[in-house]
């Protein structure tokens, strides 16, 4: 039961409002059920479903509701509110993180934090990029650079004879593409991923231990769970690309990796980014998922024989709780 009793918004994508029902490929879905079951009330939203009127935020929005075991909202009755009706705003529409992005994160400066808490604070997610500001953390990222000059990118990959390149505002393996010194197309790929020199890319050191997949760990304020997931590189890439069982191992995370881990939540939670997914290999860091993270519930369960979903509720609902000042600062 919900002892709270609070209303939750949930701005979630344009494609999955499209297929909101059964969808338990994606995070939201559980989270959303998961409140649901407990009583809480759940609206949906998306970015363009977000305004201001003068300077008070308010949302177009849906409310979920629960059928036989399953999600659904009331598409016929679409309801407008101050977004400070809501107790809690889950933020997670996927990237791109593009003009539209940033301007639906602007909304948020009208927001009053102190009534409404934000997960993640879409004003922190406009000063943290996924890729470029995992530099916060040197010590646990691979070499790498972000320009738009094709000779640098150039001089880097012969350096290190094998490297990733990738845009900074992309998410699911988009436009991300390996390079190495006998690559015969590096001059178009920097010239498309650049735009012929006018946009900042990264370039990552390959990381030789990714060819085996890439770990997801998974954190919750300042809590990093030891449910692990494995994802690996699709038949015909070298990377992560097919949401598909297949592609998922069981997997174990280190010590090192959790304290690396924590060290990392520590800085996110002090910054409002309260959920986060770190993808890692070969003890490095290859990005930081702060805009809608996935948590892979459904591979976990499967993998674990466990409801992960049951775990990661009662770790956001002493977050919630702890953000309200109802437990000590100790919990998470």
């Amino acid at each position: 039961m919900n002892s709270l009793q609070q209303t939750i918004l949930f701005v979630i994508d344009d494609l999955e409002l499209k297929y909101f029902e059964f969808n338990d490929l994606v995070t939201n879905f559980w989270l959303i059920k998961e409140f649901l079951q407990r009583d809480f009330e759940v609206f949906i939203t998306v970015k363009s479903s977000l305004m201001t009127e003068g300077n008070i935020a308010y949302t177009n929005c849906f409310e979920a509701y629960l059928k036989d075991g399953n999600i659904f909202y009331k598409k016929d009755e679409p309801k407008k509110y101050i977004i400070n009706h809501f107790d809690i705003v889950f933020f997670r529409p996927d990237p791109p993180v593009d003009i539209d992005y940033i301007n639906a994160c602007s909304v948020f400066d009208y927001v009053d934090t102190e009534r409404t808490i934000l997960i993640n604070n879409p004003v922190a997610i406009k000063n943290f990029n996924e890729k470029f500001h995992l530099n916060y953390f040197p010590e646990f990222a691979p070499e790498n650079i972000v320009t738009a000059n094709s000779d640098e990118i150039k001089n880097f990959v012969r350096e290190h004879k094998k490297a990733i390149i990738k845009p900074l505002n992309q998410c699911f393996g988009g436009g991300v593409y390996y390079l190495d010194t006998e690559e015969r197309n590096i001059n178009a790929i920097i010239k498309n991923l650049t735009n012929n020199g006018k946009t900042m890319v990264m370039v990552q050191k390959y990381l030789e231990g990714a060819s085996g997949g890439d770990k997801r760990i998974l954190i919750v304020g300042e809590y990093v769970f030891d449910e692990c997931i494995k994802k690996l590189p699709g038949k015909d890439d070298f990377k992560f690309s097919v949401h598909s069982d297949k592609y998922f191992e069981t997997s174990k995370l280190t010590l090192e990796e959790k304290e690396m881990a924590q060290k990392v939540a520590k800085h996110l939670n002090a910054v409002e980014l309260y959920m986060a997914g770190l993808d890692v290999a070969d003890g490095k860091i290859m990005e930081i998922n702060v805009t809608s993270p996935c948590y892979f519930i459904r591979e976990i369960n499967a993998h674990n024989n466990e409801r992960f979903q049951d775990i990661l509720m009662d770790k956001l609902i002493e977050l919630i709780e702890l953000k309200q000042g109802k437990l000590p600062a100790s919990i998470c």
